[in-house]
């Protein structure tokens, strides 16, 4: 795996930036089953876009529109869709310190935290660079995914079963594929990671729909409160000697 911390720094932006657009386009066409998928819910086509242009978070989309597939009120599927959206917080927690925006560009870039954009920024050396990625992840997760939602509604009646194009699994397949380097190089990544896995696993079956997600965030709260001593070092983005998972090695 090459050490992306020696590449000249219009390098690790050029890198960032491309990864975050290929990233983007392929988890946005995954809108086109969103779209199928509310308008079969029985929301109309203006709708579906509204929710994507303002919402625009996939997974709890696909919650809200379950809900209401389901027989569900518009009030329980958007407090799912809600809960489910609420761990975005936590990466905004994360990102704050890393992108370091102030004012009313804060609002626009909460708008574009989400697990995509937050991998993409997360796994580049220097904060430079990880200000790259996340604006192009955004910006092409946003347009392509709404795009792709709209013509999944208008199409809605032509596409067919929205789970027969396999889109659902995109979003969690290229999320898993920027997460891996780190998975694979650290214990204590690995162990969180079972262990989050674990949490979600037994709380489906008795949890309604975001709540295991939640309770999954667990597992990385209890290996924070861990004493220093028990932790191994990790050195922050850009820092000499980091070795971060550079998101072109793990998603194309």
């Amino acid at each position: 795996m090459a050490d992306t911390t020696a590449e000249p720094a219009g390098w690790q932006v050029a890198r960032a930036t491309r990864n975050g657009v290929a990233l983007g386009l392929a988890v946005g066409v995954s809108g086109l089953a969103f779209g199928a998928a509310a308008v079969a819910a029985g929301l109309t086509v203006a709708q579906t876009a509204v929710l994507s242009l303002a919402a625009y978070t996939g997974a709890s989309q696909f919650a809200l529109a379950a809900a209401i597939a389901g027989g569900g009120s518009l009030a329980a599927g958007t407090a799912g869709a809600v809960l489910l959206g609420s761990r975005n917080t936590l990466y905004g927690l994360r990102l704050a310190g890393l992108l370091q925006v102030r004012g009313a560009v804060r609002l626009i870039a909460a708008l574009g935290i989400t697990d995509e954009s937050t991998a993409v920024a997360l796994a580049q050396p220097t904060r430079a660079a990880a200000r790259a990625g996340f604006r192009a992840t955004f910006a092409s997760l946003y347009l392509t995914w709404n795009a792709a939602s709209l013509a999944g509604a208008i199409g809605a009646g032509h596409l067919g079963s929205p789970a027969a194009f396999g889109l659902d699994v995109v979003g969690p397949a290229a999320f898993l594929a920027l997460l891996w380097p780190r998975l694979r190089d650290g214990r204590a990544e690995r162990g969180v990671a079972l262990a989050g896995a674990g949490i979600a696993l037994v709380a489906t079956p008795f949890c309604p729909p975001g709540t295991p997600v939640i309770l999954a965030a667990a597992a990385a709260l209890g290996a924070a409160l861990l004493p220093s001593a028990a932790r191994p070092a990790s050195p922050p983005p850009g820092a000499p000697g980091s070795r971060p998972a550079a998101a072109g090695e793990a998603c194309r």
